[in-house]
């Protein structure tokens, strides 16, 4: 498994943000295809057998992007967000670096126990 340091994470932002984006544009349809197949007429199976595809298709390409940013060695962790996680150290502890969508850098760092609500800036001589 590759380690990051927070500057060669942040050297993979323009590959990993234009993945993110098709990530959350097709979370979005996955999410409105699951809505509609929910609220759809149990007696339509033509509209259902429809919605189901819709709902099929986009999970399929979560799947194969979430598998194109595990070659470039990070993780999707929250589609409908854009988060990524790299795996890191800082301080000599294995850690995992934080990115969000809209984020200029990776600049955060959470173990993995702590998850995202753990997260917190990278300290300054880390950063290099």
């Amino acid at each position: 498994m590759r380690r990051f340091t927070p500057e060669q994470a942040t050297r993979t932002l323009p590959l990993v943000r234009r993945i993110v984006e098709d990530v959350q544009s097709a979370y979005r349809r996955y999410e409105a295809a699951r809505e509609s197949l929910a609220a759809a007429p149990r007696g339509d199976a033509a509209a259902r057998d429809r919605l189901q595809g819709a709902c099929d298709e986009a999970a399929q390409e979560l799947a194969d992007l979430a598998r194109e940013l595990e070659a470039v060695g990070c993780e999707v962790k929250d589609p409908a967000i854009g988060l990524v996680d790299f795996p890191g150290e800082i301080e000599g502890e294995e850690a995992l670096l934080c990115w969000l969508a809209g984020e200029p850098e990776v600049a955060f760092w959470h173990t993995r126990e702590a998850g995202f609500a753990g997260r917190r800036p990278i300290p300054a001589p880390a950063r290099r």
